[in-house]
């Protein structure tokens, strides 16, 4: 029984993640932006299963035919046999091990291009196994195949002459250095974990990131593309100029002053190949692919006669003659005769000789000096049959003679091809090894058979245009979904591939140097042979071996770019990161990349019409230079970072090779063409841009997020050695945000302030508080933290977010204030917005976090930021055209109040305003010096500022000061009744309802109340209506009345009333001036000073004791209620701040002033009257920012 039941647990998790037991879950897919390996459908698959699956898995029949569960005793439901009883609740979610094994096991990766898009798209749709492929044939010789192109043919023979074989050795050898490094790198990055399709791309933008991936995958694209133009004038000019001239349209096009018609052929004949290879891809890749062994064939077969013909020319050197005029080489003379005459005795004269000389029959009469038959004679000894023979004087001074263009190894001409020979443009192909008569300036002839540098040459510019020979290394790693073993193969082929052609380059290099005259070498179009191809000439046995093999191998070089090309575009377009490049990833419905193709064909034109071949290679060279560079990069950041998940099999790699070849890479693209290079980087650096920018974002754990972390890490540590000096201060914002009851934030423009404050290029973190229980409301902190992700883009903000849950929010905002940031990166201001309504609501929690965070803030020695009215704010879009930035600068602290208007004005909102700072200076001070002093503070500051001293002078208490105090503590006793017990809040209210009435009635009967009730037009009297609020006691005591906002304003406005009419009659019942002192306090006289502050120890010990409160007798007595002196005091300087504030800073764009500290304790009257002051200093100002320091300095004079 327990091998049936082994078994059908096997079967079980073979067929995948189907699990026995009582109930089988289904697992949500992953999400997308995942590694491949991890979304991939294999492995994240949907944990189904039918119950009859279930049940035939899972039960036997037992004695009595009846089937039970082997597992589940069904009765007792206890589990017997199953081992994995005690992670039963796990099972329902993850799978087990035995089925995450063979889910592994059974994995394969897609076809060409990054598949998370296509998981998502295809769901768990059932994959054919890929083809299984050896070393061999799955990477050795398809990177050979791509690595021997079209430079091998047509230009190394040119390259060798000119460089000479020292400098081509050196240029080959830095090559192949180049993409051996490379290869090295590629092959530790492609056997740490499954690499699919994609190449460089892939491995780049999964190992740096998507911005990095996109920017050099793109350049790996074009780079593609236009290698495929190449390839494509590499075979038009193989067909045109060596196999059949016939089929130029444009003629003659042999020479440099016909190169025009060459380049015209080239545009014509490159359009019509790129029509019917673009056609060839779209019908099928099927059809290239069988066409690839033919043109493999044909480049192995080409190499081979290459070696063939060079081991021949040792004993046997091909017939190679060559036309030389004194050292320079010609090309080939008419019929082939390299002499004056074509016979040998001399009768004709060649076609080369009627090239540089003309014949006249004509005696001339003057005696002058003519040349006969090459001989200066004067034309008088000449008789008058005799004919007149003028001749080039180059040509009648040297010898014309033939030379063997192919000595082989044998010819002794390597010490000659050993130094370079550098031409410049317009440059005669001359031997070194030839001499030369010189003649002096003259017109000459014949120049029509000279061979000229079409171009200018050096090192570098040859290095430019060999480059494209040795790449196509990445041929491997985007067949890795082929291979048997990728891990295994990769490596062994790739690396053995790049040995194996550089092995072959550097000896071509050293035979060419050694077989083939260096004249000849340089003869880029074999001009001088009959436009025939150099290495042809050289190899065995016949030319027609490399012409075709040649022209097939371009052809099907050709053909694997147009075909990887559209593919690779197709993978960046479905990772999405380039949303403009969306487009691209549509296709046919086999997957073939239609749009892709399209693009690449107009792409590739854009190469084709250069035409020149020696434009386009160097093109191609900055694009691979650059996607080399970034693979060498990440092999090297993600060896020395040492992540946990780098773990190549393949072990031959060291972060110094990689970072050697990242350094070639990078030399080469500058001295190859520094414009170029340049050009190649901005391409990059914009494409960098606008992902980051624009790009869908990606998690793909890249090195670069590694390399992040630890370099967080290390500025981390760094930043905890101490607190920052005050030159490096700068706004550390923590933004404390309210939630609305959709969890969205409720005042956006707070961030819009937050941004505008940027220009200190801090740290940023916007929070909030959710009151709750926290496993409960854990959900709604991670929606509310989308929410103010989404409000933080939205206003373009670059900063963090957190949503803490606790039961109460001050103790959220203690433990944010304490928790928050990392080390040094700490915050140390916070922004907080005022309490709007407070005065309306019963409940004093309303200002009291408010009050406790303020406290918080202060015991965390953290700066505070209170904007009012915040919402009147401007947005981050409008601009402030003119105005003021008004600062009253009341308690110094630390510099914050300055630096803040300096901050603002650096933003496009506020750079147009001015700042004006105002102080306040009391009698005893010399408000003269302190304005001196103060401008020569402003000056070492750097800061510019309208500095204005005000003088406020001691006067005495306003009537209008004693009835906003008299009316806030009479709000407070109202207040205050609300949380007493049923009976008492019932009494209370029914005596001060009566007591007000009757007062009224009393002393102001013209201006009283209406009665019992009111007179309507028609003389009728309606009912009496009377205010009975309902009361509501809850478990704990406290005491909610229904419509208690409308029962506190109607309140106060009768005791407003009540105020005014006793201060009125008070007045006219002529009570003498010591009892209206004692009465009112009108006026403040320092003989009181004493008195009053005895006075307020006492009222300050009587309200915190919460009997002698119960024993004051409630609120009954509101309208005798005395005010404090010290209120008073305070009420009064808020009071007279405010209208030098309004009077001076009315128009005032912003206005930035000194937030008062709280009071100290949990006393809720003085509370409630703190924020009643903060009101009254700032009525009548449209927009407010309180500030209060963090009780360090934050600006200095010094450098």
């Amino acid at each position: 029984m327990a091998a049936d039941l082994f078994g059908n647990m096997m079967s079980t998790g073979k067929k995948g993640y189907e699990d026995l037991g009582s109930k089988v879950t289904s697992l949500p897919r992953k999400a997308a932006n995942h590694t491949r390996a991890m979304s991939s459908p294999a492995i994240y698959g949907r944990f189904t299963s039918t119950t009859s699956q279930l049940g035939e898995k899972s039960s036997l029949v037992d004695a009595g035919g009846k089937k039970r569960s082997v597992l589940v005793d069904t009765e007792s439901g206890d589990v017997k046999g199953d081992h994995f009883a005690l992670y039963e609740e796990d099972l329902q979610e993850r799978p087990r091990v035995a089925t995450l094994l063979s889910a592994m096991a059974n994995y394969t990766n897609l076809p060409q291009g990054a598949k998370e898009h296509e998981n998502e798209e295809e769901g768990a749709k059932k994959l054919k196994p890929a083809p299984k492929l050896s070393t061999i044939m799955g990477v050795y010789l398809p990177c050979v195949q791509n690595i021997f192109g079209v430079i091998l043919f047509i230009r190394l023979t040119w390259i060798v002459g000119l460089a000479g074989i020292w400098e081509s050795f050196m240029i080959v050898l830095l090559c192949c250095t180049t993409t051996l490094l490379t290869a090295i790198s590629m092959s530790a990055i492609a056997t740490n974990g499954v690499v699919p399709a994609g190449g460089s791309y892939f491995m780049i933008s999964r190992a740096l990131g998507p911005e990095f991936g996109g920017a050099v995958g793109i350049l790996f694209y074009l780079g593609t593309t236009f290698a495929s133009s190449m390839y494509i004038l590499g075979a038009v000019e193989i067909l045109l100029t060596y196999i059949a001239n016939d089929m130029a349209i444009f003629k003659p096009f042999a020479g440099p002053e016909y190169k025009a018609n060459l380049l015209n052929n080239m545009r014509v004949y490159g359009t019509v190949f790129l029509i019917l290879m673009s056609s060839l891809v779209f019908i099928g890749v099927k059809y290239v692919n069988k066409f690839a062994s033919l043109f493999l064939a044909c480049v192995i077969l080409s190499i081979v006669a290459i070696y063939a013909g060079v081991l021949k020319s040792a004993f046997l050197p091909p017939t190679v003659d060559v036309c030389m005029l004194g050292n320079r080489i010609l090309k080939e003379p008419p019929q082939g005769i390299c002499s004056n005459f074509t016979d040998v005795n001399q009768t004709e004269y060649s076609g080369l000789f009627h090239i540089y000389c003309s014949i006249n029959q004509t005696m001339v009469e003057n005696s002058t000096m003519i040349s006969v038959n090459g001989t200066e004679v004067n034309s008088t000894d000449v008789s008058p049959t005799t004919p007149i023979i003028t001749c080039d004087s180059y040509y009648a001074q040297n010898q014309l003679r033939t030379i063997q263009g192919i000595p082989g190894l044998a010819g002794g001409v390597i010490t000659e091809n050993s130094v370079n020979h550098y031409m410049d443009n317009g440059d005669i192909l001359t031997s070194s090894s030839l001499d030369e008569v010189p003649v002096a300036p003259y017109e000459p002839k014949g120049t029509e058979t000279w061979i000229v540098a079409d171009i200018t040459t050096t090192f570098t510019i040859l290095l430019a245009i060999f480059f494209p020979s040795v790449t196509g290394i990445m041929a491997g790693s985007n067949r890795s979904g082929d291979l048997a073993d990728a891990q295994r193969s990769i490596p062994k082929g790739t690396i053995g591939a790049v040995l194996t052609t550089s092995i072959v380059y550097l000896s071509t290099v050293v035979f060419f140097g050694a077989c083939i005259d260096g004249a000849l070498l340089r003869d880029k179009f074999g001009y001088s042979i009959g436009s025939d191809l150099t290495v042809s000439r050289l190899a065995w046995p016949s030319k027609w071996v490399i012409l075709i093999g040649a022209f097939l191998s371009t052809v099907g070089a050709g053909l694997q770019s147009l075909t990887g090309a559209p593919r690779l575009m197709q993978a960046i377009a479905k990772d999405n990161i380039i949303p403009i490049l969306s487009v691209f990833g549509r296709g046919k419905a086999n997957g073939e990349p239609t749009w892709a193709l399209l693009l690449t064909f107009c792409i590739s034109l854009i190469g084709i019409a250069i035409a020149d071949l020696d434009l386009v290679a160097p093109i191609i060279t900055m694009f691979f230079l650059m996607c080399y560079m970034f693979v060498n990069l990440a092999c090297a950041l993600q060896t020395l970072l040492k992540t946990p998940s780098w773990r190549p099999r393949f072990k031959y790699y060291h972060w110094l090779l990689s970072f050697l070849g990242m350094t070639l890479c990078i030399t080469l693209m500058f001295i190859s063409s520094w414009y170029y290079a340049l050009i190649a980087l901005v391409i990059a650096a914009f494409i960098y841009k606008y992902i980051e920018y624009r790009g869908a974002e990606k998690e793909w754990g890249d090195g670069l997020r590694g390399l992040q972390l630890t370099t967080a890490r290390y500025a981390l540590l760094r930043l905890e050695d101490g607190p920052p000096h005050t030159k490096n201060w700068r706004p550390q914002l923590l933004i404390l945000m309210k939630l609305d009851d959709e969890l969205k934030p409720k005042h956006k423009q707070m961030l819009s302030f937050a941004q505008q404050l940027k220009a200190g290029k801090g740290f940023m973190l916007v929070s909030s508080v959710i009151e709750g229980n926290f496993m409960e409301k854990f959900p709604e902190a991670q929606a509310a933290e989308q929410e103010v992700q989404k409000a933080m883009n939205e206003y373009k903000i670059k900063g963090f977010h957190q949503v803490v849950v606790s039961k109460d929010v001050s103790h959220g905002i203690d433990v944010l204030l304490q928790s928050s940031g990392l080390g040094g990166l700490r915050h140390n201001t916070i922004i907080l917005g005022w309490p709007n309504g407070w005065r309306q609501s019963p409940d004093p929690d309303a200002y009291r976090v408010f009050l406790n965070t303020i406290r918080a803030a202060g015991a965390s020695h953290n700066a505070i930021l209170v904007p009012k009215n915040v919402q009147l704010f401007p947005d981050r879009q409008d601009r402030i055209m003119e105005g003021t930035i008004d600062v009253w600068w009341v308690v110094h602290d630390g510099g914050l109040l300055m630096l803040l208007p300096f901050l603002l004005r650096q933003h496009k909102v506020w750079k147009n305003c001015k700042t004006r700072i105002f102080t306040v200076a009391q009698l005893e001070d010399n408000s003269i010096q302190m304005k001196k002093d103060l401008a020569t503070f402003l000056y070492h500051l750097r800061i510019d500022a309208e500095i204005e001293v005000v003088e406020m002078d001691d006067s005495d208490i306003s009537a209008y000061t004693y009835e906003r105090t008299l009316m806030m503590e009479q709000r407070n006793e109202i207040l205050q009744h609300l949380h007493l017990s049923k009976r008492e809040s019932q009494r209370e209210v029914e005596l001060v309802v009566e007591r007000s009435r009757s007062f009224r009635a009393k002393n102001s009967p013209a201006k009283s109340f209406p009665k019992s009730g009111n007179s309507s037009a028609n003389g009728k009297v309606k009912k009496k209506v009377t205010y009975a609020p309902t009361l509501t006691y809850h478990e704990n005591g406290v005491m909610e009345v229904e419509g208690q906002e409308n029962e506190i304003g109607a309140m106060m406005d009768k005791l407003r009333e009540s105020n005014t009419a006793v201060r009125n009659t008070t007045q006219n019942d002529g009570f003498d001036s010591v009892e209206m002192e004692a009465r009112n306090e009108m006026t403040w006289t320092p003989a009181k000073l004493l008195e009053s502050q005895k006075q307020y120890a006492e009222d300050e010990q009587s309200t915190s004791s919460p009997k002698k409160e119960k024993q004051k007798g409630g609120i009954k007595n509101l309208l005798d209620i005395k005010p404090h002196s010290m209120n008073v005091r305070r009420m009064h300087t808020a009071v007279k701040l405010n209208e030098v504030i309004v009077n001076r800073s009315h128009q005032a764009k912003l206005v930035i002033l000194n937030l008062p500290g709280p009071p100290r304790g949990g006393n809720q009257q003085r509370e409630a009257n703190y924020m009643e002051f903060l009101e009254v200093l700032t009525e009548g100002l449209e927009r407010v920012l309180m500030v209060r320091g963090g009780g360090r300095e934050v600006i200095t004079i010094y450098s």
